[in-house]
């Protein structure tokens, strides 16, 4: 069975005031459309537009947990650079050097830990209120 192909070979030109363009624009950005061409036609042929709805708590939530991860991440690696670093020691000395900048390292990443513990506290009490 031979599928209907849907080419769209005519072209709408449109020109917009500012205001105009910023209205759409913010409309298109509350929607779920990954287009503005999508957008545009799915109003134009009034066909059903799902638009998004943001929660701000969610939101700041997210950018703190990510800002987190890539703090925890980077500890993480240096963590890692410095088990490698043990592996390759021979001397005393060495040795003694990598434990120091390794207690360190540990005190870092115990803070971290706190601050995540923190700010999850935080969180969760916004959260349920």
């Amino acid at each position: 069975m031979m599928e209907e192909q849907n080419n769209r070979t005519k072209w709408l030109h449109l020109r917009l005031t500012p205001d105009e363009y910023q209205k759409i624009m913010k409309e298109f950005n509350t929607s779920t459309c990954r287009k503005i061409s999508d957008y545009a036609r799915k109003n134009l042929l009034q066909k059903p537009i799902i638009s998004t709805y943001r929660n701000q708590s969610l939101d700041d939530f997210m950018a703190e947990m990510i800002r987190l991860r890539g703090e925890l991440n980077a500890i993480g690696n240096n963590f890692n650079q410095a088990v490698k670093k043990l592996h390759t020691l021979h001397q005393i000395n060495d040795f003694k050097h990598w434990l120091i900048s390794y207690e360190l390292e540990k005190k870092i990443l115990f803070n971290k830990v706190d601050e995540i513990k923190k700010h999850i506290q935080k969180f969760a009490e916004t959260w349920l209120q």
